[in-house]
């Protein structure tokens, strides 16, 4: 079945569709500046442009959305009415250069993380939580490394 928009008329609705700055992000950011860390906002010089990059802990966060990113994809997808297989082939190419990032963040050694929107909005404390587990490990890891040199 067709589009029941126009092409200009798609357009400019897909124009409305914010890519920063969006109210996930947001929360999460704030939350995060709360609690004291400092980040830089989508953050040009790494893959993927992550939404919050913690410098210091080499950790880049992205807040994803459920629909863009395919999150529950193999139920969502059989759901899809309009212009069906445009949105696949759309959805399924986000999710693959949303992983090809993933791995060219690793091999930068940058750990990349990942929150669904719903996360964010119903959980916001246990987001923080799992940042700040993570921070709390690679500090750990970093004692360790010292302890080590000093060792030899």
């Amino acid at each position: 079945m067709g589009d029941m928009m126009s092409p200009a008329q798609r357009s400019r609705t897909m124009g409305h569709i914010k890519g920063k700055d969006t109210s996930i992000e947001v929360a999460l950011r704030k939350a995060l500046w709360h609690k004291g860390y400092r980040y830089r906002k989508n953050y040009k010089a790494l893959p993927g442009t992550p939404d919050i990059a913690l410098t210091k802990y080499k950790i880049a966060i992205f807040c994803d959305s459920e629909f863009f990113h395919g999150y529950n994809w193999e139920i969502k997808k059989l759901r899809l009415g309009e212009n069906r297989d445009y949105w696949i082939k759309k959805i399924e190419r986000n999710m693959t250069r949303d992983r090809e990032n993933d791995f060219a963040l690793l091999a930068l050694d940058w750990i990349p993380m990942h929150f669904w929107g719903q996360e964010i909005t119903k959980r916001l404390p246990e987001c923080i939580g799992a940042i700040e587990d993570l921070i709390f490990e690679l500090q750990l890891q970093t004692f360790d490394d010292i302890m080590e040199e000093n060792r030899d």
